[in-house]
């Protein structure tokens, strides 16, 4: 029998460190794995944890540009002779030494359990280590060096997968993996992210549907700031969903980049835990009801490191692992001590952010109509004209 989830960690994931002051400090992985061991999580009977060794170049090299690759291991070898022309050495990608082996190790997690699922081994995969969306063939962007995900998907189209639908609920644009697919009809790339008029990478519009080859398979939800739980859960279900049912995906690959938070430095959503734990839910639901359960899902963006990135992918990670758990659970007293020791701050005293109540967080159905005045309807019907006609799918009911 398959493992429920084979998950991806170890301390050295910790060396994907980009220094002190940068956003994406790698405190934000060490707490989730010691929040995910205080409630249990790793302990549960069909749970497997394992490490990974770094990717070896003609395994990168299957998605990246091999001179791209030499360009990192020069800068990791000598971070002061970073070449910016790649998108090292700069204020998003500082250059820092052993930054080969740390990204190369977060890429041979992703293919890991991509591998694992796949072959039967387990019936989800998670690396919240993982979720590196903005890296390109040929350059590192937006915090990414080595694209974990694209290399993922393409494991499993060389191994015998025949259609791969993917998931980014990060608040910005999953634009790496849309181009390096741009021309791949076999992957379905779904983003649903603040609007490129008030945030990085400043793409991903509903008109962006794919090569000539591949029309119609990226599908982009380009929404408005300020966006709270509701809206965001209704756009996930009125896009996604059925989308994905009309793809047929032999493998479900979802990013689950908790920068939608509210409380997130970096992006202006006003989202909730409790909608973050339904859309993982919801996405694990869709990889039971169309691909057997095959699904991987893979952590990504998240710069709200104490209160908010341990609870989402402990919440992501229990789901796998067909272990929920209620966001009115208290955290952990220990884990709390922990992180009062190393931060100076509390930490959450719950697993959620809304009432004690564990009802699920409320959202209006497309079914319910199209409200034109409203920006996230409007948002969301840009997306469903632009692709829905191309997988038969009607425009205004699901």
């Amino acid at each position: 029998m398959p493992t429920q989830a084979r998950v991806i960690w170890d301390p050295s994931f910790t060396k994907y460190d980009f220094g002190p002051t940068h956003p994406m400090a790698p405190i934000r992985l060490d707490l989730t794995a010691r929040l995910c061991e205080a409630l249990g999580v790793f302990d549960n009977e069909g749970v497997e944890v394992v490490g990974a060794e770094p990717a070896p170049d003609d395994v990168l090299a299957r998605v990246h540009d091999s001179a791209y690759i030499a360009a990192v291991r020069r800068a990791s070898q000598d971070p002061k002779a970073a070449n910016t022309s790649y998108g090292l050495g700069t204020e998003d990608d500082p250059a820092y030494s052993g930054m080969h082996d740390a990204s190369a190790r977060i890429a041979a997690g992703t293919i890991e359990v991509c591998r694992a699922v796949w072959e039967g081994e387990a019936e989800h995969g998670v690396n919240f280590c993982g979720g590196m969306h903005h890296a390109m063939r040929d350059r590192a962007s937006g915090f990414c060096i080595y694209n974990d995900i694209a290399l993922g998907i393409d494991w499993l189209l060389e191994h015998g997968a025949e259609r791969v639908a993917y998931v980014d609920v990060d608040v910005h644009h999953g634009d790496g993996v849309e181009r390096i697919f741009w021309e791949d009809p076999r992957v379905l790339t779904i983003s649903l992210h603040e609007t490129g008029r008030a945030l990085f990478p400043g793409t991903g519009w509903p008109s962006d549907v794919g090569g000539v080859e591949a029309t119609g398979t990226a599908v982009n939800v380009s929404l408005p700031p300020g966006l709270g739980d509701a809206g965001w859960l209704r756009a996930l279900h009125a896009t996604a969903m059925p989308l994905v049912r009309a793809f047929r995906p032999d493998v479900l690959v979802t990013q689950h980049g908790c920068d939608t938070h509210a409380e997130d430095p970096l992006a202006h959503f006003a989202i909730s835990v409790d909608a973050q734990r339904s859309a993982a839910d919801a996405l694990h639901r869709l990889a039971h009801e169309v691909c057997g359960g095959k699904w991987v899902a893979v952590g990504g963006g998240g710069y709200e490191v104490v209160d908010v990135v341990p609870r989402t992918w402990t919440h992501l990670t229990a789901i796998a692992a067909h272990a929920p758990i209620k966001p009115s659970t208290p955290v952990p007293q220990g884990w709390r001590d922990y992180v009062q020791q190393v931060s100076g701050r509390p930490g959450p005293a719950r697993m959620g952010d809304l009432t004690t109540e564990d009802g699920p967080v409320w959202w209006r159905s497309w079914d319910m109509g199209y409200d034109p005045n409203d920006a996230v309807d409007r948002a969301v019907m840009a997306t469903r004209q632009a692709v829905f006609p191309l997988h038969g799918l009607d425009v205004y009911f699901d």
